[in-house]
């Protein structure tokens, strides 16, 4: 681990570190990420923006340390998808552990992922990729299990493995990033898993689960 100036941190060093970044993370699940300044962080972790600056260049440094951080833990998410059948009941539990998983990854991520999606939107090629690191983790699986089950001659042949996947990542990136905006429509969050569940196993199968 090294400070901005390539020194290597020490012991101490890496834990004043990490303390910045788990004070900006909690900064971040409660304050709008551009009214996040340095010296807010460096007083919420007991340091100075000195010692700030000697870890990260400004506050859009250390928020790309916390994505990156995030992006590596998503590989996670491919081992709900990876080997799994997706054929009578077992294909319907496989879907609803993809739901439960993808949406639990988004809860506990929420505010990293809203400064990445803000990014993104905005042309930053930086969490761009981030976000596409996080979603292709889940989407190269899926197309993988579309294009086994087409071999088997389950799916018509027509069909796009990586169009079909591609679609069913980015819904279940929107559900989970408005979670808690299905209250103001009358959705119980006890009824977004099982209805999310069966809208992914028809997009991968093409038929309604075994239950």
């Amino acid at each position: 681990m090294r400070t901005v100036d390539g020194r290597v941190a020490g012991r101490r060093g890496q834990e004043t570190r990490q303390k910045l970044l788990d004070c900006l993370s909690e900064m971040l699940s409660s304050s709008p990420y551009r009214d996040v300044k340095v010296i807010d962080v460096a007083r919420r972790a007991g340091t100075s923006p000195a010692t700030f600056y000697q870890y990260f260049p400004d506050v859009e440094g250390a928020v790309l340390e916390l994505a990156e951080t995030m992006a590596s833990e998503s590989g996670s998410l491919s081992e709900l998808v990876e080997g799994r059948s997706w054929s009578g009941r077992a294909g319907w539990q496989t879907a609803q552990e993809l739901v439960d998983g993808f949406l639990e990854f988004w809860r506990k991520n929420d505010a990293i992922l809203r400064v990445v999606d803000l990014g993104s939107a905005e042309g930053d090629k930086r969490f761009s990729k981030i976000r596409l690191k996080v979603l292709n983790t889940v989407e190269a699986s899926l197309a993988e299990a579309v294009s086994e089950l087409q071999a088997k001659g389950r799916i018509d042949k027509d069909v796009n493995p990586g169009a079909v996947a591609g679609s069913l990542v980015a819904m279940l990136a929107a559900v989970a990033s408005h979670q808690k905006g299905f209250s103001s429509w009358g959705v119980k969050q006890a009824e977004i898993k099982p209805n999310l569940a069966l809208l992914v196993h028809l997009g991968v199968t093409g038929r309604k689960p075994t239950k």
